[in-house]
């Protein structure tokens, strides 16, 4: 006989793990206990030494669905107990916290045949959930994670659920949000002055969505704003209200077979888009279908994943379901909030009374050899962290785009959900709320914090007060290269890589903007040795909208004027003079911009009404062939792309009217080219077989297949991001790599 206290960590608390381990144990005779600590799940046991040794094994091998184990560690202590019995006992606060916390997860099989089970005494009732599903992260306002802890304390389970909450066999047994209609939250709508509960209320929302009218819906982690989407002029009425020109909205479908009418879906699409995260998928448009909703050629399409989506969902195939916010501002997950902000949008709103702590948006994902490609990183895969070797408390304010941050701990990073872009007070507000609260849950006190070198951006502003009010120790590190340490540390790289690093934006060492880099380096230490031909922007950011003016730079440079029949504007000469005399105009080295203005050129877009907007439409109307443009590299202080002859047979094919889509694929092949060139250079230069593959650009899957296979023809070893975004949303990642391993800009 021996006795063993076993310490397990990881994602071990509202996944049903403690009930697994009271069952467990029965198949080996162990006696003892099994409680949540605020550090994990800690067991006691008592019994045969081999049968507690396969017992641990089974722990490992056996776990819930929704658990994941990180760490075991066990020991055998000197004397016996004789314990008489196994159970579960009260959870135990250290003063030092460290478990895992599980994102939200969608509905489980189980508990969607109850939902419509004429029979079973929750019947229809929009908050059922179990063990294997429901709310988990937006509720949780502490650890360790029991009912006192989260949103669900005001709500005293009645007789029935306490008894399914305190049997083993129940499939309940310890299911902290645990309710029904008894005892649980309810459901309301509020419309007119007027306000119905329950299943009128449902049927009153449904009867909205019929009427082709636009109502509110509060979900997991904040509101959706819903409409019929099949109704055109109902979307464009949407459109109108929320200030929404031209940008895609999400769409939630019935069921894959519906998806299926609306869209060419992969295997591995099927298996994301029905995974209990959830997430919506960016799928590809059949036929031009719903160009109203999306003007490119993809749609993003989640599955009901609320029992309140099944029961809505029953009387439609497919709804507009875009996030609950006005523009530029976070999700609304409060009730009052939301009707105060969504009064001139929705003309109902569908709320309950169980709050939200924690506000968390969907995520986005393309699907990429096979798996999950992040355009967002939220709700159902955050808080769940990504392993590093770093044991300080560090915070990572991340950048403006993409708004997000990070925050390390004992070999851990953990980045938060989707906040959005950091450029008003409502933003900031919530990216500060959200920085607290992962503080208190993982118990983290920064040690030290890092932030971009932008001078302007919000997040800097906050790092460096931070820093002068705690007098904590604080890092600067460059965008692109925390973007190149993102992707190293995605894929837990410890060699040096050249980093091919695209986007539109981020502030270079020479205090312009770059965009368009081919780096070299590690953590600690990176050297630019590669950029594309600097790109004139008259009227600064004003023309990351108004892209005709790039486009009127680039060809003022390549041509030496701005032809008549490319000019779809009267501020022609002004723009001229402005580009003669660099009267705010700066030159930046973005990727982002040459495809804005290559965009403009071929005809696709003189303005852009939301980020990227350009870009992807370029992406989207590209056809697949293998011709390339010209193109120089030139050696300098550094190798880079001129583009000039480039952008001169892109102007000739457009006046021989050669189909866009034609030149679409031919300018991003030109792209592909141009980086294998460059990188082959600085191969043999630098004796790096390594690369990166990283920044917003990289969210195009056209240029990311292609320019992977190119460079692995070649013999490279090419990395992409697997666990985060490639846009600015992994640079806290980067951001805390870089710092942890010594590099960045000390600043005193």
């Amino acid at each position: 006989m021996k006795r063993s206290r076993i310490n397990i960590n990881g994602i071990v608390q509202g996944v049903g793990f403690r009930p697994f381990i009271n069952k467990l144990v029965t198949n080996y005779c162990l006696k003892g206990w099994v409680k949540n600590t605020s550090q994990g799940v800690m067991i006691e046991v008592e019994g045969d030494e081999n049968s507690i040794y396969d017992f641990i094994n089974d722990i490992k091998n056996k776990s819930p669905k929704l658990a994941y184990i990180e760490k075991i560690e066990y020991e055998f202590c000197k004397n016996l107990k004789f314990y008489n019995e196994f159970q579960i006992e009260k959870s135990h606060q250290f003063d030092k916290k460290f478990t895992f916390i599980s994102p939200d997860v969608g509905i489980c099989d189980d508990c969607l045949a109850e939902l419509f089970d004429k029979n079973d005494r929750r019947y229809r009732y929009p908050f059922i959930n179990c063990t294997n599903c429901g709310p988990r992260f937006t509720i949780i306002k502490d650890v360790p994670y029991d009912r006192e802890k989260t949103t669900m304390r005001q709500f005293e389970m009645c007789h029935s659920c306490y008894n399914e909450y305190v049997d083993i066999e129940d499939r309940r047994y310890h299911a902290q949000p645990n309710c029904c209609y008894i005892c649980g939250p309810e459901v309301f709508f509020s419309y007119d002055n007027e306000i119905v509960s329950g299943e009128v209320a449902i049927k009153k929302a449904i009867d909205f969505i019929k009427q082709k009218k636009i109502i509110a819906i509060k979900g997991l982690g904040g509101f959706h704003v819903a409409c019929d989407a099949l109704d055109e002029k109902t979307v464009t009425q949407l459109r109108l209200r929320k200030g929404r020109e031209e940008k895609p909205f999400a769409i939630m479908v019935k069921d894959i077979i519906t998806a299926e009418k609306f869209c060419i879906i992969t295997d591995e699409e099927k298996e994301i888009l029905s995974s209990f995260r959830r997430p919506i998928v960016l799928l590809k448009k059949k036929n031009n279908l719903l160009d109203y909703i999306s003007d490119n050629d993809s749609l993003g399409v989640m599955l009901p994943y609320t029992p309140l989506h099944y029961l809505i969902m029953e009387n439609f195939d497919v709804l507009v379901m875009t996030s609950g916010n006005e523009h530029d501002i976070p999700i609304y997950y409060k009730n009052e909030d939301a009707v105060e902000g969504l009064k001139n949008i929705a003309d109902g709103f569908l709320m309950n009374n169980r709050d939200i702590h924690v506000r968390c948006d969907d995520s986005i994902v393309k699907v990429f050899e096979g798996k999950e490609y992040f355009i967002r990183r939220s709700r159902g895969y955050v808080p769940f962290p990504i392993k590093f070797d770093v044991d300080e408390h560090i915070l990572a304010c991340g950048a403006e785009q993409k708004g997000a941050f990070a925050l390390s701990k004992s070999g851990f990073i953990f980045s938060s959900q989707h906040i959005g872009e950091l450029r008003n007070i409502e933003t900031f507000e919530h990216y500060s709320e959200a920085i607290e609260h992962y503080k208190k849950i993982f118990d983290i006190k920064p040690s030290i914090i890092v932030c971009d070198m932008h001078p302007d951006y919000l997040s800097s502003n906050y790092a460096i007060n931070k820093h002068k009010e705690n007098k904590t120790p604080l890092i600067k590190v460059q965008h692109h290269h925390a973007h190149m340490a993102a992707c190293m540390a995605d894929n837990n790289l410890n060699e040096r890589v050249i980093g091919i690093i695209w986007d539109g934006t981020g502030y270079g060492l020479d205090s312009t903007i770059w965009g368009g880099e081919f780096l070299i380096g590690d953590y600690k230490d990176f050297k630019r040795v590669g950029s594309i031909k600097k790109i004139a922007l008259p009227g600064g950011d004003r023309a990351t909208k108004e892209i005709y003016k790039i486009k009127y730079s680039l060809l003022k440079d390549s041509l030496g004027n701005i032809p008549d029949d490319f000019v779809v504007s009267g501020d022609k000469d002004m723009i001229n003079k402005m580009i003669d005399l660099e009267l705010n105009t700066p030159r930046v080295s973005s990727m982002g911009r040459l495809f804005d203005g290559v965009a403009s050129i071929i005809g696709i877009k003189d303005k852009v009404s939301y980020e990227g907007q350009a870009a992807i439409l370029l992406e989207s109307l590209a056809t697949v062939c293998d011709d390339y443009y010209r193109f120089n590299i030139i050696k300098d202080d550094i190798i880079y792309f001129d583009w000039k002859d480039t952008i001169l047979d892109v102007v000739y094919d457009v006046r021989k009217k050669v189909e866009i889509g034609k030149i679409a694929a031919k300018f991003m092949n030109t792209l592909v080219r141009v980086s294998s060139d460059m990188v082959k250079v600085i191969s043999n230069e630098y004796g790096i077989r390594n690369i990166v593959l990283s920044g917003g650009v990289f969210q195009n899957i056209y240029i990311l297949r292609r320019m992977k296979l190119e460079l692995e023809k070649l013999q490279f070893k090419v990395y992409i991001h697997n666990k985060i975004s490639t846009n600015d949303e992994g640079i806290p990642l980067g951001q805390i790599a870089v710092a942890a391993k010594g590099g960045g800009e000390i600043c005193v």
